[in-house]
C-alpha cells in the first residue's frame, strides 16, 4: 500500500503529526518530514514534493482554525492567499532554472538574524503595532516575493511571512502567525501543483501524512491560540535557529 516498508510508514506518520503541531505555531515543519523522508528512501525532489502534499493538509487545517477563531478574515485575505499561491507555483516550475547557491548561503544568516529578533525584540506581544507598509503594497510586493521563495526553495518560509507581518504589517505575533498559515498554505498549494507535474511526489505516503498532519495542525493552533506570544516565540526561536544549524551543516 505505501511507498516504504510498515515500520517506516509508522515513523513518517509520527514525524507528521509532530510537524503539523510545531508548523501550525511557529513554522519549520519541514525540518522535521524531509530528513526522515530522505532516510526512507525518498530521492531530495520526492521528499521536497511530498512534503508539500502533506504540508498542504497541516496549513490548510491551522489557517481555518485561526479563522474560526477569528484571528484571520477569509474574505478580506483572499487576494493575497492567490497571489501567493501562483507565485508558489511559479517558483516550482522555475525549480531547475533558477541557480539559487547564493541564496542557500545566505540563508542561515538570515534566519539568524529573525531568530535574533524574535527572542531580544522588547514588548514583543500580541498587540498590533504601527504599520510601516500600507497593506496593498505588503499584498503587492512583499507576499508573492515570499510565496515564490517557498515553490523555489521552501525552507523558513514560516519565519520570513512572521518577520513580514510583524515588522512591515504591523501585526501582533498571534496574529502575524495566523496570516503566515493562511499564506504558507496557498504557497505550499501552489508548490504542490508545480511537483506534481513533474511526477515526483509519493501520493499514498504524502496523504497518509496529511491526515496526521491536520491532527497535529489542530493540537498546535488551539495551543497557540490559548498561549499566544508566550509560546509562538520561543518556538519560532527554536525552529528558526535549528533551521540555520541544519543549512550550515548541509553546506559544510
Amino acid at each position: 500500500m505505501f511507498e516504504v516498508s510498515f515500520d517506516l510508514a509508522m515513523l513518517l506518520l509520527g514525524a507528521a503529526f509532530l510537524a503539523g503541531f510545531v508548523d501550525a505555531i511557529a513554522g519549520g515543519g519541514g525540518l522535521i518530514t524531509v530528513p526522515i523522508l530522505i532516510m526512507a528512501g525518498a530521492s531530495p525532489l520526492q521528499a521536497l514534493s511530498t512534503n508539500k502534499v502533506q504540508g498542504v493538509f497541516g496549513a490548510a487545517t491551522a489557517a481555518l482554525s485561526y479563522a474560526g477563531s477569528g484571528h484571520v478574515n477569509l474574505r478580506t485575505q483572499w487576494k493575497a492567499a492567490l497571489l501567493s499561491g501562483c507565485a508558489g507555483l511559479l517558483g516550482a516550475v522555475l525549480v531547475s532554472k533558477i541557480p539559487t547557491d547564493g541564496l542557500r548561503y545566505a540563508l542561515p544568516v538570515i534566519l539568524i538574524a529573525i531568530a535574533a529578533f524574535f527572542a531580544f525584540r522588547p514588548g514583543l506581544g500580541d498587540e498590533d503595532r504601527a504599520q510601516r507598509m500600507p497593506p496593498a503594497t505588503f499584498t503587492a510586493f512583499i507576499v508573492p516575493l515570499i510565496g515564490f521563495y517557498d515553490g523555489l526553495i521552501g525552507p523558513g518560509t514560516g519565519s520570513f511571512f512572521m518577520i513580514g507581518f510583524v515588522m512591515l504589517a504591523g501585526y501582533g505575533v498571534l496574529k502575524a502567525t495566523a496570516h503566515t498559515k493562511l499564506l504558507n498554505f496557498a504557497s505550499n498549494t501552489g508548490g504542490l501543483i508545480g511537483f506534481a507535474a513533474m511526477g515526483a511526489p509519493w501520493w499514498i505516503m504524502g496523504l497518509s501524512m496529511g491526515v496526521a498532519q491536520i491532527f497535529g495542525a489542530r493540537l498546535g493552533s488551539h495551543m497557540a491560540m490559548k498561549n499566544g506570544a508566550r509560546l509562538i516565540r520561543p518556538l519560532l526561536v527554536a525552529t528558526s535557529s535549528l533551521l540555520a544549524l541544519k543549512l550550515i551543516w548541509d553546506l559544510l
